[in-house]
C-alpha cells in the first residue's frame, strides 16, 4: 500500500545546513507499510511478538528482583523465520532436541534481552508508553537472573537460557569465554548498557527497583574492575602498533556498548567508580583511531586492539561512546576521535557502498545488516550533537536511507506498520526476510533516534530518499585477476581468514624476486588514489615491491616493516599502503618484487578510489548528494541531482566544520570540494 513519504530535515535556526534525513517507509515486500498513528517511525510490535515469559527454577547464584512474588520473568526469542504467508515463527539458536525442548545454544540470550530492554526504555522515554516501561522492567528482571551473583565470577553473565528457564553455560558451538559467565564478554558490556539506562529511568518511577538495578550494576562493575580494568595503562603490541591492553575482550566495539551504559549511569548520579570506568574505557577506545583521509581506515576507530587489518560496521558504536563520554565526563579531547571517525571515515564508507559487515581490510564481507547501519547512525547523531557539527546530519540522512530503499536491493527493509526489520541484504541485493531479535532491536533504535530528532524540532517532513541515483567510490581490484609476470603464483588457501583479517576474493598472489603484476585501472574522469593491500611482516629485508605506471615510478613498499606480532592472532598484517601520487584513469599499474632473498611477498588486492568519490540519493521530490575528497588538494567536479529547482551546496572540512555555501541553478552542478573534506549538495 502506498504511504505518505517523508524525510527528516536536520535544521536549526543557528546552523548553516539543511539536508534531508531520508526516512521513506516504502513498502517492505509482503508487509503493510503504512506508518503508525501520529506518523512515528518506531513501532515495537514485532519486538513484542519476539517477547516471552520464563519461570526459571531456583538456582544457586541466580536470583532477581521479586522472583518469588513475580515468578514470570521477561525473555526474548533469538530468531524469527518468515513463513510463506508472511507471518513469523520464533525459534532459538542451534539444533532443537525434540525430547528436551532445548536448543544447542538456547531460546533466549542475554545480548538481545539487554538491547531489547534499551529499546523499550527509550520508547517509553520518548512516548510515555506504559507498555514499554512494563516490557523493559520484565526484561531487566529476566536479564538480572542471568547474572551470576556468587563465586569467583560474580558479576559476569550467562549468555544462553532455554525456554524452560534452564541456563546453558556452555553452548554449542562454544562461546568465548566458555563457560559464558567465566570472564568478560560482549554480554557483560551489554548488561551494563541495559542496566545503566534502566537505572536512569526507574529511579524516577520505581525507586526500589532502581535500587536493585544499581546493586546489580555495581556487581557487574566489580567484575569489570576485577577482570578488565586492572590492566588500565598497560599497552600491548599488535603488529608493531601500540594498542590498549584494558578493553573488554580487547574490543573497542564491546567496550563502547559498556560505555553507553556507564555514561547513562553517571548522568543519573552513578558515582565515582562508574565515572572512572567510563573514562578509562573511552580513553582506550579513542586510542584505536587510525589512518587519515589518504590512509586506510580513513580516520576510523578500529573495533579490536588485536587487529590493525579489520573494521566492521556491526557494533561499531565507538564514536557514539566516546562522544557521550566527552560530554558526560567533561573530556572534550575525546571528541577528536569521534569526529575523525564520523566525519572522516563515514563519507568514504558511504560512497564505497555503505555499512558493510567487514572490511578485512578490503571490503570482503559486503553483507549489510541493521546492527551495522544503526551503529553508524547512532554515532553520527551523537557526534553531531556533542561535537556541535550539524554537517554530520546529512551523513546520517544518507545512512538511514538504507532502511527505506536506498540499498543494494532497492527495497525497504523496515516496515513502520509492523516494526519488522529484515535480517539483512546480501551484496547481490538479495534480502534475508527473516526478522530476528538483533535486526528488530537495531531497527527500532534507529527509528527512535529519528523520531527523537523530529520531537526536538531538528527535522521537517519533506520527501523520500529511497533510491541510489549514483555511486562512485572505493572499489577492489584483485591481485589474482592481474596480469602476472615471471613465476607469480595465485594462492587459494583452505580458508581466506588469516586469524585477524581476510584475503579479498579468497586468494592472494605470491611474488618471488623479479616477479610482477599488472592491472589496467578503471576508466573515468577523475584521477585515482590507489592503495595496494600487501602482507607486511616483521622481517627486515623481506623485500619490496616497486609500483609504477608506464610513464613514471610511483613508489616502493617495504614488505618487512610489519613490526612484532604481539597480541595479534596471526603473524603479518594485510595492510593497504597508499601510493603517494594519484594516477590517471585507464593507465596500467605495474608492481615488481625486488630484494626477495627468502620466502615470497604477498599481494592481496588494490583499493582504488577516485580523488572525489560520490553518492547521490533521490526520491520523487528531493535529492541529496555527498562528494568526498580523499586527496590533499582541492578538486572541482560536476554532479547531477535528480529533480527540479536550484541546488544548494554546503562545504565541510574533514572534521565536519562548515567552510562555505553557494547556490547553483545549473545542471550539472559544479562543486569545488575542500582538501580532505566533503560537500553536500541538495535539490529541493
Amino acid at each position: 500500500m502506498p504511504v505518505p513519504r517523508r524525510s527528516l530535515l536536520a535544521l536549526g535556526a543557528a546552523v548553516p545546513l539543511a539536508a534531508g534525513l531520508g526516512t521513506t517507509p516504502a513498502a517492505a515486500s509482503g508487509t503493510d507499510s503504512r506508518p503508525t498513528d501520529g506518523g512515528a517511525l518506531a513501532n515495537p510490535a514485532h519486538l513484542d511478538f519476539l517477547g516471552d515469559t520464563v519461570r526459571p527454577e531456583p538456582v544457586p547464584g541466580h536470583d532477581t528482583y521479586r522472583l518469588r512474588e513475580e515468578p514470570a520473568l521477561g525473555a526474548l526469542w533469538t530468531y524469527a523465520d518468515r513463513r510463506q504467508d508472511g507471518s513469523y515463527r520464533r525459534i532459538g539458536g542451534g539444533a532443537l532436541d525434540p525430547q528436551t525442548g532445548h536448543y544447542e545454544q538456547g531460546a533466549y540470550n542475554a545480548d538481545d534481552m539487554a538491547r531489547a530492554a534499551v529499546v523499550h526504555l527509550r520508547h517509553h522515554a520518548l512516548t510515555g508508553a506504559a507498555a514499554s516501561a512494563r516490557s523493559a522492567r520484565q526484561l531487566l528482571r529476566g536479564l538480572c537472573y542471568l547474572q551470576t551473583t556468587t563465586g569467583a565470577h560474580a558479576g559476569n553473565v550467562v549468555l544462553w537460557q532455554q525456554a524452560d528457564g534452564t541456563l546453558n553455560r556452555s553452548a554449542l558451538p562454544p562461546e568465548t569465554p566458555d563457560p559464558s559467565d567465566s570472564g568478560p564478554s560482549y554480554w557483560l558490556a551489554r548488561f551494563l548498557w541495559a542496566l545503566g539506562e534502566g537505572y536512569a529511568l526507574f529511579r524516577r518511577t520505581e525507586p526500589p527497583f532502581a535500587s536493585f538495578l544499581r546493586t546489580r550494576f555495581e556487581l557487574a562493575l566489580d567484575a569489570l574492575e576485577r577482570d578488565v580494568l586492572p590492566r588500565y595503562g598497560t599497552w600491548e603490541t599488535a603488529d608493531g602498533r601500540r594498542v590498549p591492553g584494558w578493553l573488554i575482550t580487547h574490543g573497542a566495539d564491546a567496550s563502547s556498548e559498556a560505555v553507553l551504559g556507564l555514561t547513562a549511569y553517571v548522568r543519573a548520579g552513578g558515582g565515582r567508580r562508574a565515572t572512572r570506568a567510563a573514562a578509562r574505557l573511552a580513553e582506550g577506545i579513542a586510542s584505536l583511531r587510525a589512518g587519515s583521509a589518504e590512509e586506510w581506515p580513513y580516520g576510523a576507530m578500529l573495533p579490536t586492539a588485536t587487529s590493525l587489518s579489520q573494521w566492521h560496521a556491526w557494533g561499531a558504536q565507538m564514536p557514539a561512546a566516546v562522544a557521550e563520554a566527552a560530554d558526560v565526563l567533561g573530556r572534550p579531547q575525546l571528541l577528536a576521535a569521534a569526529l575523525s571517525d564520523t566525519a572522516g571515515f563515514t563519507p568514504e564508507l558511504l560512497t564505497a557502498g555503505g555499512c558493510d559487515n567487514g572490511w578485512f581490510p578490503a571490503p570482503a564481507d559486503r553483507n549489510q545488516i541493521a546492527y551495522g547501519v544503526d551503529s553508524r547512525l547512532q554515532s553520527l547523531l551523537s557526534a553531531a550533537e556533542h561535537g556541535r557539527r550539524p554537517g554530520l546530519y546529512p551523513l546520517a540522512a544518507l545512512t538511514a536511507a538504507w532502511y527505506f530503499g536506498a540499498n543494494a536491493a532497492g527495497e525497504a527493509v523496515y516496515d513502520p506498520r509492523t516494526g519488522v526489520t529484515f535480517d539483512g541484504i546480501g551484496p547481490d541485493g538479495k534480502i534475508n526476510r527473516n526478522s530476528g531479535a538483533e535486526s528488530t532491536i537495531h531497527g527500532q533504535l534507529s527509528m527512535l533516534a529519528l523520531d527523537a530528532l523530529a520531537l526536538r524540532g531538528l527535522s521537517l517532513a519533506l520527501s523520500a530518499l529511497d533510491r541510489i541515483a549514483e555511486r562512485d567510490g572505493l572499489r577492489v581490484m584483485e591481485a589474482e585477476e592481474a596480469e602476472p609476470a615471471g613465476s607469480a603464483e595465485i594462492v587459494r588457501p583452505d580458508s581466506p581468514w588469516t586469524g585477524e583479517s581476510q584475503y579479498s576474493g579468497d586468494a592472494y598472489v605470491r611474488l618471488s624476486d623479479g616477479d610482477g603484476l599488472s592491472w589496467r585501472l578503471p576508466e573515468g574522469k577523475l584521477p585515482l588514489l590507489v592503495s595496494p593491500v600487501v602482507d607486511l611482516v616483521d622481517r627486515p629485508g623481506a623485500g619490496v615491491t616497486v609500483w609504477r605506471t608506464d610513464a613514471r615510478t610511483l613508489g616502493r613498499i617495504d614488505h618487512g616493516t610489519g613490526g612484532p606480532q604481539g597480541i595479534s592472532p596471526a603473524p603479518g598484517a594485510l595492510t593497504p599502503v597508499a601510493l603517494p601520487a594519484a594516477v590517471r584513469p585507464g593507465e596500467r599499474l605495474h608492481a615488481r618484487a625486488e630484494g626477495v632473498e627468502k620466502g615470497a611477498l604477498r599481494v592481496d588486492a588494490l583499493l582504488v578510489r577516485p580523488v572525489v568519490s560520490r553518492l547521490v540519493l533521490s526520491g520523487p521530490e528531493k535529492s541529496l548528494a555527498l562528494l568526498n575528497n580523499g586527496d590533499g588538494q582541492e578538486h572541482t567536479v560536476e554532479v547531477s541531482l535528480p529533480g527540479e529547482g536550484p541546488v544548494t551546496v554546503d562545504l565541510y572540512d574533514e572534521r565536519a566544520r562548515h567552510t562555505g555555501r553557494h547556490m547553483d541553478s545549473g545542471d550539472p552542478t559544479r562543486v569545488t570540494v575542500p582538501v580532505r573534506g566533503f560537500a553536500i549538495a541538495r535539490r529541493g
